[in-house]
């Protein structure tokens, strides 16, 4: 049996110190990779599985969302702690613990979900600018994907990530709307309650947000970001607190987009296909405001959430050919291959958005490849993040591999069924 191939851990990675004593300043400017990596979790086709959740079954899901909460957190903080030590992205860790056959397994899974969410991200960018401008959305697909081109390239990493830092700021509008849509606070309450149901609606609303909440690409960026931030192992506590603070506001908005869609929708009989239907919808039944706080929202997970798609696509594909590849290190090398996939990836995306496929199928399609996808490379991280080989004397906690094993055998059969469901 060949052997794999093995990257010891740089001797850099091992721990000298203790937890650094950190100001309070400190700790908030080490802050963000953490806070953006989670907030692009939900960009527009998270937003909405969460609005056709909402239309489709009202509060009785809030609980699940609440109960993702400790898988989330888990799978970003075993990721943060992945990049930190191994000082690389978890493509360049699967590729040297494992081998090229897996490295190339998991850049196919990633990058073909990346393209697919790509460009319904962007679909659904230019639509939320449909709603406050009145202007179609086919006007605003070139030049949002030019905008944030120019972002990665001209802004480089540090750049990016300020932008991105501000942007999360205007998350709030789903707060905000969902006080506007009116819902009964008490129906809320008990929708956080666990229930069972056989009803068809609320078994496929469970499995798509079981199915769709750990996309891939979000835990692989987490690992890129500590690795292109350079931390010192002191600072392993803070970046694993900055991951953890992140998926918390995650879920909070996610919980509150759902019952934007359940007050206004659900309690009306009407159901979405997609989050723009969502947002035009929100405008008979909770008035323009909130309908334009929703579509504001939107733009906003688009902005969030299309550099994280370009980038990590590019980043991984660049480990997997173990090309030169950082947006914060000039000194990095020849980039020219980063930076052409980079780019390429946003081409594909525009093209795809012009070429009249509908939202609702770019959606269903890249459920279909994150639902095969997702369990896959999520055993890949676990087994990385259990190999004293790749952590050196800085394991992830047991407790953490509990959740974390249990997080992927739950996703892994959510994605069975769903699946199954959708062949049927």
């Amino acid at each position: 049996m060949r052997r794999l191939a093995v990257r010891p851990v740089p001797r850099r990675a091992r721990p000298s110190r203790g937890p650094a004593r950190l100001s309070v300043r400190q700790v908030l400017r080490i802050l963000g990779p953490g806070l953006i990596s989670a907030g692009s979790d939900l960009d527009p086709t998270t937003i909405a599985t969460l609005a056709i959740v909402g239309s489709l079954v009202g509060y009785q899901l809030l609980w699940l969302i609440v109960l993702l909460l400790p898988m989330l957190i888990t799978i970003q903080v075993i990721s943060a702690r992945v990049g930190v030590v191994a000082r690389q992205g978890l493509e360049g860790v699967i590729r040297d613990r494992f081998g090229r056959t897996w490295a190339f397994v998991a850049m196919l899974l990633v990058v073909s979900v990346n393209l697919l969410t790509l460009a319904a991200d962007i679909e659904g960018g230019a639509a939320a600018m449909e709603i406050l401008t009145g202007q179609d959305w086919r006007w605003f697909v070139l030049p949002l994907a030019l905008l944030l081109a120019a972002l990665l390239v001209l802004g480089g990493y540090y750049g990016v990530q300020r932008v991105l830092r501000y942007v999360l700021a205007v998350f709030i509008t789903y707060i905000a709307a969902a006080f506007l849509s009116g819902p009964d606070w008490g129906s809320v309450l008990r929708g956080l309650v666990p229930t069972v149901s056989t009803d068809p609606d609320y078994l496929a609303g469970a499995l798509a947000l079981l199915g769709t909440t750990l996309t891939s690409y979000v835990y692989f960026w987490e690992t890129i970001e500590v690795h292109e931030e350079r931390r010192p192992l002191s600072h392993l506590w803070v970046v694993e607190l900055d991951a953890a603070i992140g998926m918390v506001g995650t879920v909070i908005l996610s919980g509150f987009i759902t019952i934007t869609t359940a007050a206004t929708l659900w309690s009306r009989g009407e159901t979405v296909q997609t989050a723009q239907d969502a947002a035009r919808a929100l405008v008979p039944a909770a008035g323009p405001l909130a309908g334009g706080l929703f579509a504001v929202g939107l733009l906003t997970s688009a902005v969030l959430a299309i550099p994280v798609l370009a980038s990590t696509t590019a980043y991984v594909l660049s480990d997997a050919f173990r090309w030169n590849a950082s947006m914060a290190n000039p000194a990095a090398g020849d980039t020219r291959a980063f930076y052409l996939v980079l780019l390429g990836s946003l081409v594909v995306a525009v093209a795809v958005a012009y070429a009249g496929i509908e939202p609702f199928r770019l959606l269903f399609l890249a459920g279909i490849a994150g639902g095969i996808g997702t369990p896959i490379l999520l055993v890949l991280l676990l087994l990385v993040s259990a190999d004293r080989l790749v952590m050196g004397n800085q394991p992830v906690e047991p407790v953490l591999r509990i959740i974390g094993w249990a997080t992927a055998l739950s996703v892994g059969l959510a994605a069975v069924l769903f699946l199954a469901q959708q062949i049927l």
